[in-house]
């Protein structure tokens, strides 16, 4: 991987994936980025995905540049995303880019001569949450094949959920059921590129899963208010509906949580979702080992 780019979760086989998957899961010694910088050009707000990246970088013994916001840069006195990028590219030896515009990171990737690892751009990418979603299955079944998965929630407008229902197609699932409000359904593009076995459903399959993935409804990329206004609140997991769930079923969900989740379930043998938010450092300092290490 080294030198490249990060755009998409199916540029990569899955042999790269498990082997990135067990240098996560191994002790790093903490000098592997030393010496090398790491802009992180977030122009859209972030939690879990920057702080983790800055964890990463730090724990591998680099350093970093950039930025959480466009507040306070150059982008307020005018200055264009293409120019932001070139400008990143002459300081640092990776950059990391999160927008709310769709292509962003592409077209970065496509400016710089530096490697440009996606940390979530638009509706349709986020290649990194992915590989922490597929890791934590990994870790915790010992494999991601012969489950059956259930992803709940926005699945027209959510990338995260997007994403990991695509790097399924990697492996094989023993079935994956897409389970959304009306409304929120995933579109016509993506399912025309699943090739494994999956249906559109409601929570009634609840009893089948093995692992069940939950999002939440993004206000912040719907369109038209109104529609936010009609879907908010249509779905929740709580210990009611936990009550037909078979033992060892996993919980994730990319976070943060709004009311999609009751807090009871936190106390649960089924939560996993703060797991997945902790995988996010190991997973993240491999990909950035593998790719400028």
């Amino acid at each position: 991987m080294r030198g490249r780019d990060v755009i998409c979760i199916l540029d990569f086989k899955r042999s790269e994936l498990e082997r990135l998957f067990r240098i996560a899961s191994t002790r790093f010694e903490g000098d592997e980025l030393r010496g090398k910088v790491v802009a992180l050009a977030f122009f859209e707000p972030s939690t879990r995905t920057r702080l983790s990246f800055e964890t990463a970088v730090l724990r591998l013994g680099g350093g970093y540049i950039g930025f959480s916001s466009a507040e306070g840069t150059s982008i307020q006195k005018g200055e264009s995303f293409s120019d932001t990028i070139r400008m990143l590219d002459a300081y640092a030896d990776a950059i990391v880019v999160r927008h709310r515009i769709e292509g962003a990171a592409k077209l970065a990737a496509e400016l710089a001569e530096a490697p440009v690892i996606n940390a979530g751009d638009g509706s349709k990418r986020h290649p990194t949450q992915a590989m922490i979603d597929l890791y934590t299955v990994w870790r915790e079944k010992g494999s991601v094949d012969g489950l059956t998965y259930g992803v709940l929630g926005d699945l027209r407008y959510g990338r995260a959920a997007r994403s990991f229902i695509l790097s399924l197609t990697l492996f094989n699932p023993k079935r994956v059921y897409l389970i959304a409000p009306k409304g929120l359904e995933p579109k016509q593009e993506l399912l025309e590129r699943l090739k494994l076995d999956y249906e559109l459903t409601d929570l009634s399959v609840l009893p089948e899963l093995d692992v069940l993935y939950v999002t939440r409804i993004q206000k912040e990329r719907f369109p038209d208010p109104a529609e936010y206004e009609r879907v908010k609140g249509s779905y929740k997991v709580d210990l009611k509906l936990l009550e037909d769930a078979k033992g060892g079923l996993m919980i994730l969900h990319p976070l943060p949580r709004v009311d999609e989740i009751d807090p009871e379930v936190d106390r649960t043998e089924h939560a996993f979702y703060f797991k997945q938010a902790a995988n996010g450092v190991p997973v993240r300092m491999a990909l950035l080992q593998e790719v400028i290490g």
